[in-house]
């Protein structure tokens, strides 16, 4: 039986650890990037790299993007040389950047112009699931698609979920998110009044995790707050953008959401101490500096 071929688009943090699990399960693989050398391991493993999002899309069965904007995921799917251009009648777009609800529908009414289909399907789970294949899939699309793609998102995820039409995986993500944005906030409001009080930190860790305050943040991250490792497994660049995207989507809807409102003002003073390229576990650093001696 014929392997379907993959095009793959955006390689950072995530990306190329997801693209490189379709070469190691044996698809064949079509690649581009804007930075071309962050490709390069997946190009010494066999993917085929092409000079534009089109290119890829003429040479792909399925074509995955993870890219860092909504503006960017408009661009390259949409925009001059974009996937739109270049999609074949019956191939499938999946979008699994964390994006807008309104530009997921739109993606997939430009798809279906082109007899082509779509899906949204962002992501949790950071740079580690990402590099274990234990991603939790959230997915917006036809459901008939879906089931036919499950196979190949399974190969990234090991929890995915279909929530209904074009912009519901989005919406899922936007719930993931609010919850995080306030779990974090209290992790490290958790951590330094830990540190402060002299306790252990790492058994702290350890014990609340096995606890009613275990979450993923706490699990994940608290660790590499404790190495003072700020290095990002998600920027918080890219959280803020996902936290206006559902406060944006929210107003539409006439629901506040206060919580996140609070952490998002949280999340923006770390971007003006210059911290929007690091990990959300860098938070830290900005309680620290709130509450300095």
């Amino acid at each position: 039986m014929k392997k379907i071929k993959i095009g793959w688009l955006g390689v950072g943090v995530m990306g190329s650890s997801m693209a490189m699990h379709f070469l190691n399960a044996g698809y064949p693989l079509s690649v581009y990037s804007r930075t071309r050398s962050k490709a390069d391991a997946l190009e010494e493993r066999g993917a085929q790299w092409k000079e534009n999002p089109a290119l890829v899309a003429e040479d792909s069965d399925v074509i995955f993007s993870m890219l860092g904007y909504p503006n960017d995921v408009e661009s390259v799917l949409l925009g001059e040389n974009g996937v739109v251009e270049g999609i074949e009648p019956g191939s499938m777009m999946i979008d699994m950047t964390t994006s807008s609800p309104e530009l997921a529908a739109r993606i997939e009414f430009k798809m279906i112009e082109k007899k082509a289909r779509s899906m949204d399907a962002p992501v949790s789970g950071g740079d580690r699931g990402a590099r274990d294949a234990s991603l939790a899939i959230m997915c917006g699309g036809d459901r008939k698609s879906f089931d036919q793609v499950l196979p190949l998102l399974q190969v990234l995820g090991k929890e995915i979920a279909w929530f209904g039409p074009a912009g519901s995986g989005q919406q899922a993500k936007m719930a993931n998110q609010i919850l995080i944005a306030s779990t974090m906030v209290g992790t490290v409001e958790a951590l330094l009044y830990g540190e402060r009080a002299n306790l252990d930190l790492e058994q702290l860790i350890e014990v609340l995790s096995k606890g009613a305050a275990g979450c993923w943040s706490l699990v994940n991250l608290a660790p590499r707050m404790l190495k003072e490792d700020w290095q990002p497994g998600f920027y918080i660049k890219h959280f803020i953008k996902d936290m206006k995207i559902a406060l944006e989507d929210a107003a539409r809807m006439s629901v506040g959401l206060p919580g996140l409102e609070l952490a998002a003002q949280f999340y923006e003073k770390a971007k003006i101490q210059g911290l929007e390229e690091k990990g959300t576990q860098a938070l830290l650093q900005v309680l620290r500096s709130m509450n300095q001696k």
